[in-house]
């Protein structure tokens, strides 16, 4: 475990906290297993009914730390971040991420896999990936193309370009853009404890039929997309980018 994720269980509600501030809450390996572990344990506990992640009202995450994923690429990665991935996928209850601040990379692509997300209006969402040497990962090459459209999945994929709370609610990224952090929080919170007091099967079988019909599909891209983002990590051009980002230089 790791004192840069906080877990809470009370009432029914597993809240899931991203708390490493000083570094804009950019995850570690030991992060994503924190994480994996709970969602994990939350699967076999009946008593829990919803999962909430967020982190706080300033920031939600500013995605993977490039420092320890640069060790990574070099001592051999560990399947934390996949444990991850896979907790969420597969997660049967209710999942809902409350977003302020800077989203990025992983910070976006996992609000993807979740049940409500929601977000304050000046929140800062961007993937990255390709300016920092990389590929999508967590299937927004599949999702993102379905539900934006392939001229604007390319703007947010390819250029790597950042978009508002508020564009990501107009383009069903997410459920509702609120006036600040904290009203993002509480509002996430809010709803999340609206799960609790519904038929718990009832609400596994409708999220199971909901996403069952694209299951395996993506599945494979998720897959794939790790198989080539862990290759980009090794390679020297990620590695270069990486490097002239962390320095604030232009790759």
């Amino acid at each position: 475990m790791t004192e840069h994720v906080l877990v809470d269980r009370a009432q029914g509600l597993l809240t899931l906290r991203l708390n490493r501030p000083e570094k804009k809450n950019a995850l570690t390996r030991a992060m994503y297993a924190a994480l994996a572990d709970a969602l994990e344990q939350a699967q076999e506990d009946a008593e829990l009914r919803a999962v909430l992640i967020r982190g706080d009202a300033q920031c939600f995450t500013a995605g993977n730390d490039l420092n320890d994923f640069l060790r990574a690429a070099s001592s051999g990665l560990d399947d934390s971040v996949m444990r991850f991935m896979q907790a969420l996928f597969e997660c049967r209850k209710p999942v809902v991420a409350a977003v302020a601040g800077p989203a990025v990379g992983i910070g976006t692509t996992l609000l993807l896999h979740c049940d409500l997300v929601y977000v304050s209006r000046d929140a800062r969402l961007r993937m990255p990936f390709v300016n920092l040497g990389l590929c999508p990962e967590y299937g927004s090459s599949l999702l993102l193309p379905r539900l934006l459209g392939p001229v604007r999945a390319a703007q947010l994929l390819m250029l790597g370009e950042e978009f508002s709370g508020e564009q990501a609610a107009a383009w069903g990224i997410a459920n509702e853009a609120l006036d600040d952090g904290e009203a993002t929080l509480a509002r996430a919170e809010a709803m999340a404890r609206r799960f609790l007091s519904l038929p718990p099967e009832a609400l596994a079988l409708t999220k199971r039929l909901m996403r069952d019909p694209d299951r395996e599909t993506l599945r494979r891209v998720i897959r794939t997309e790790g198989e080539e983002f862990v290759r980009r990590l090794r390679s020297p051009e990620a590695f270069a980018a990486m490097s002239a980002f962390m320095q604030g230089k232009k790759a």
